[in-house]
């Protein structure tokens, strides 16, 4: 028998997860919840580099490794595909595409924090959507501006930030009603691709409120590429099926 890890982080893991039987592997960094109704084995944490991933597969016999990690964690999927290849096996990819402007988005892209710092200078009351990264700024944050930062959990801000802990999917009331209370004058955001929570930019294109897009970062070349878990799991079904 075939045994697969499948490397998780973004949502449409756990439906491929839910399809795995119990000889395959489904692998969490940790954050977030951890599933407890599958069939499949379920690990937490890491492996110490590309060289600790490539061990494991060789000492757990896999003969498939699935990156379905989120599209900005660049390095573990550079490190799944160096893994693969230390141990001769292919890697496949779930890559979600990114959203792409529509006609009102006032979309300005960004590639590293002192640029979303600069291009955030005129305005007052940010959203940032970019999970734990600003919290390490807090006390860079300038007079004129008092940030609301989403992140999963709740962590403490301080007299200019307030945390909100909260998990997907949002309902787009809900994000219009955060934007009106908070004020909101610009949204921050990774190009997650994310159907859940793409609601936060159809709300501030409805308000004329800009986006700074933090860009996303290039991932390596790995042997087959999917954008959809359904053409995924076809692959899988006719994998399982050769093999």
């Amino acid at each position: 028998m075939k045994r697969i890890l499948l490397l998780g982080g973004v949502t449409e893991a756990l439906a491929i997860a839910r399809t795995l039987g119990p000889e395959h592997i489904y692998s969490l960094a940790g954050i977030g919840r951890v599933p407890t109704d599958l069939a499949c084995q379920v690990r937490v944490g890491g492996y110490g580099g590309a060289e600790g991933l490539a061990q494991f597969i060789r000492d757990e016999r896999i003969d498939l490794l699935l990156d379905a990690t989120h599209p900005y964690a660049a390095k573990i999927s550079q490190n799944a595909a160096r893994a693969a290849h230390l141990s001769s096996i292919p890697c496949w990819a779930l890559r979600r595409p990114a959203w792409q402007p529509q006609a009102g988005d006032d979309w300005r892209e960004v590639s590293d924090w002192p640029e979303l710092i600069e291009a955030l200078k005129p305005f007052h009351r940010p959203l940032f959507t970019l999970g734990r990264e600003p919290l390490q700024h807090l006390d860079e944050i300038p007079a004129n501006q008092f940030w609301t930062l989403r992140a999963l959990d709740v962590y403490p801000g301080n007299e200019r930030c307030e945390v909100i802990g909260a998990r997907g999917p949002f309902l787009i009331d809900d994000e219009r009603a955060l934007f009106e209370r908070r004020q909101i004058d610009v949204l921050i955001s990774k190009n997650s691709g994310s159907t859940a929570t793409e609601p936060k930019l159809e709300v501030a294109r409805e308000r004329g409120v800009p986006v700074l897009v933090l860009k996303r970062p290039v991932l390596p070349v790995v042997e087959r590429e999917f954008g959809a878990v359904g053409t995924l799991l076809s692959a899988l079904s006719e994998y399982s099926r050769n093999v």
